[in-house]
């Protein structure tokens, strides 16, 4: 090229750089002033509201008030944690705390234990599901909030609490040497069969995987031949134990999830890093609509590699990454920082929170499945992303009648559990338990006088459909053929007990089962029954059909 064509090229390119320097320079520096700009008013709008406001204003509670509704604005995931909230933040993220190791909640219009946590202080010293919080130390809490009776019950490890409740007409006092309570992620494993294991994975705090990994090699040297992974209702937590957990089932050196954020130093790629545990056992992995963050990884990446074969409903889809990052005077703010994507490339965020995606009136969208894009996994079979994991098997969510809802949220389940338990000083093992037709019986009685008046859904629609023919001037002319209905599918309390008598047992077994075998309990009665695991045990007793939902369609 020539020497004097190439110079004025190079003064160009020289310019434009020059310029979009400076222009970056400038930009940055205009963004920077409009937030110091802004911080300076809202700092000046809070001095003369503390001055000049008619009535005494609490400065530092309408800050934190501003704070939440500008993060509000971005996600449900980016949050500010003041000093105060940071022992729960605490608990939320490692599952550990100093206390006596039970739930505390208000039933009944009373603050009473609902689970003492097995192995801990609580339940050592005899404290029961229904028993009525009085006193701690020397506290009052009879009209406490359950929040501040929670923080009395929690304190250094080592140190005393005493704690008075009424169980029935008696009145028990305690005294309680508060322990470091490390909640396990894994509530209950065990077999469904003699070749089928069963591990309930719940949270994803610290050591999920090694709870996952003792529990496996545990059923693995019980002579369990293929397993049921459940991550239904798990809300996630930290990624890197998901990892992990990823790796008991494949190979070192696999991808699992990469992040990918605005700023280069989120950006990550995790592999599995060890030997699995067994990267052959045929597997089935249980999923909901309650399946978030972490338990998507786990469940979506041996989805792509097909290493499992996946059951239930989609799950809710939350592809977002967040970081903690410290603020002054010991507050935090939780911030998200990146997307996640799982080894076949999809990420599986299912809202867009994005400020120019919006839609008219400023709301967060959902992603059409129109705009959902097709990945492949190891076999070729085709997966989306954009909407949670889909189940390679899907099943129905479990419905249940007015008066079973009834029944329980009006606690008369729950207070049938006290009496029955106070009647009862044992009960079979949670799988072989039954509530009889006596003790069925026995309950129906109980609700002699009590209100569990409910609305059944076509009753409801009928009360719609009155009340739009009133507006629309109709009424007059089908008011005959509404009174006919109203006649016809009018409930009957007494006749709903025998129709819906099955599920209302399993609301009871599961009930009675907890006062006796605790939260392992609950899990393990409440297997009996389910769906998902039949369906789950269905696919894993045929390894043809294993086969086929792990291959890529023909289509």
């Amino acid at each position: 090229m020539n020497k004097n064509f190439k110079k004025p090229i190079i003064l160009i390119l020289s310019a434009i750089l020059t310029a979009g320097l400076l222009f970056s320079f400038v930009d940055k520096n205009d963004k920077l002033f409009a937030i110091a700009k802004n911080l300076d008013i809202f700092a000046s709008l809070i001095r003369e509201l503390d001055s000049y406001y008619v009535d005494e204003i609490n400065a530092e509670e309408l800050v934190t008030i501003g704070i939440n509704a500008m993060l509000e604005e971005l996600d449900p995931y980016t949050e500010f944690i003041p000093e105060e909230n940071s022992d729960d933040f605490r608990l939320m993220t490692t599952g550990e705390y100093a206390g006596v190791g039970a739930l505390i909640g208000n039933r009944t219009g009373s603050n009473m234990i609902l689970m003492p946590y097995k192995g801990f202080p609580a339940q050592f010293a005899g404290l029961r599901i229904g028993d009525e919080i009085l006193k701690v130390d020397t506290v009052d809490v009879v009209n406490s909030l359950t929040s501040d009776i929670s923080k009395l019950l929690k304190g250094p490890a080592n140190t005393n609490v005493f704690v008075q409740v009424k169980r029935g007409t008696d009145t028990i006092s305690v005294n309680l040497t508060r322990k470091k309570i490390v909640i396990s992620n894994v509530p209950f494993y065990g077999k469904l069969d003699d070749q089928t294991g069963y591990i309930k994975l719940s949270d994803f705090t610290t050591n999920a995987a090694s709870d996952v990994r003792n529990a496996l090699v545990d059923l693995k040297s019980q002579g369990i031949t293929r397993l049921v992974l459940d991550v239904r209702d798990n809300p996630g937590g930290i990624l890197k134990e998901a990892v992990d957990i990823v790796n008991l089932f494949i190979p070192k050196g696999k991808e699992v999830v990469r992040t990918i954020g605005k700023l280069e130093n989120v950006n990550s790629v995790y592999k599995t890093t060890k030997p699995p545990v067994d990267k052959d056992i045929p597997m089935v992995v249980l999923i909901n609509e309650r399946s978030a963050s972490a338990a998507e990884i786990v469940a979506g990446a041996l989805q792509d590699y097909d290493r499992a074969v996946l059951v239930g409903r989609r799950t809710f889809g939350k592809g977002l990454v967040q970081t903690t990052v410290p603020l002054s005077y010991n507050s935090q703010v939780k911030i998200t920082t990146a997307k996640y994507y799982i080894p076949s490339g999809r990420c599986i965020q299912a809202i867009d929170y994005s400020q120019e995606n919006r839609d008219e009136n400023g709301n967060s969208i959902s992603i059409p499945d129109s705009l959902r894009k097709e990945f492949r996994t190891k076999n070729g079979r085709i997966v989306l992303d954009g909407a949670g994991i889909e189940p390679d098997e899907k099943t129905e969510t479990k419905s249940y009648a007015p008066i079973t809802y009834s029944l329980v949220a009006r606690n008369l389940v729950f207070e049938y559990g006290n009496k029955f338990f106070l009647e009862n000083e044992m009960i079979a093992n949670p799988r072989d338990f039954v509530v009889t037709d006596e003790i069925y019986a026995d309950f129906v009685a109980s609700l002699e006088g009590k209100d569990y008046d409910y609305t059944t859904y076509v009753e409801k629609t009928l009360e719609d459909l009155e009340k739009y023919a009133l507006k629309e001037k109709f009424f007059d002319d089908i008011k005959p053929t509404i009174d006919d209905l109203k006649k016809k599918v009018s409930h009957n309390k007494e006749q709903d007990l025998v129709t819906f008598k099955f599920e209302i047992k399993e609301a009871l077994r599961e009930e009675l089962v907890s006062r006796y075998y605790f939260q392992q309990g609950i899990i393990e009665a409440s297997l009996v029954n389910d769906d998902d695991v039949k369906t789950a045990l269905g696919i894993l007793s045929s390894p043809v059909e294993i086969n086929r939902v792990l291959t890529a369609s023909a289509k």
